[in-house]
C-alpha cells in the first residue's frame, strides 16, 4: 500500500483549521484509497493515530489505530470531556524527536462518521481517548507543542 510524506514543523498548512468532509464523498473509490493511504501511512511511521493536515490535505479525517483496530473517524468532535484529567508523555510525527508532558482529559465522548458513513458516537478513555485528543486538535491547527506542560527531550528540533 503507497504512504504519504508527513508534513512537519514550520509547514503552515499545520496551523490551519481544517474544513468539514462532504458525507456524500465517503463512499468514493477515491476516498476510500485515501483512508487505506493514510492507514498506511500511520503504520509505516509507527504512529497510533494520524490526522489529515498530516499529510498536508486539510480535511477533518484522523485515523486511529484503536481497541478494534485501525478506523477511519472523519469530522469528528469530542462532544464531552471528563473534568478528571492525566498528564503523560506525548510525541507527535509532525513535530519529530520532541516529547513533552502534556495534560489531558481522562474521558471523552466522540462522534464522527466513518468510513463506510455511518454515523458513530462513542466514549474513550485513558490513552485510547489522549489519542482522540491530539488527533482532532491537529484539524484545528492545535499541536501538542501548544499545550506541552514540560518538554522531556527534543527542544533543539523545534522551529524558531
Amino acid at each position: 500500500m503507497p504512504t504519504l510524506p508527513i508534513v512537519t514543523l514550520p509547514t503552515p498548512s499545520l496551523r490551519v483549521r481544517s474544513v468539514e468532509v462532504d458525507p456524500k464523498t465517503i463512499g468514493t473509490p477515491e476516498s476510500q484509497a485515501y483512508f487505506d493511504e493514510l492507514i498506511a501511512t500511520m503504520f509505516a511511521a509507527d504512529g497510533i493515530g494520524l490526522a489529515s493536515p498530516q499529510v498536508g490535505l486539510n480535511e477533518r479525517i484522523i485515523v486511529v489505530n484503536d481497541k478494534d483496530g485501525p478506523n477511519v473517524y472523519i469530522n469528528p468532535v469530542i462532544t464531552k470531556r471528563s473534568e478528571a484529567t492525566f498528564l503523560d508523555e506525548e510525541g507527535c510525527l509532525s513535530v519529530p524527536k520532541v516529547w513533552g508532558r502534556v495534560e489531558r482529559s481522562k474521558r471523552v465522548s466522540v462522534e464522527a462518521i466513518d468510513r463506510h458513513g455511518r454515523r458513530v458516537a462513542f466514549d474513550s478513555r485513558g490513552l485510547e481517548a489522549a489519542i482522540f485528543q491530539h488527533e482532532i486538535d491537529h484539524l484545528d491547527g492545535i499541536l501538542f507543542i501548544d499545550k506541552v506542560k514540560e518538554f522531556t527531550r527534543g527542544t533543539e528540533y523545534l522551529p524558531s
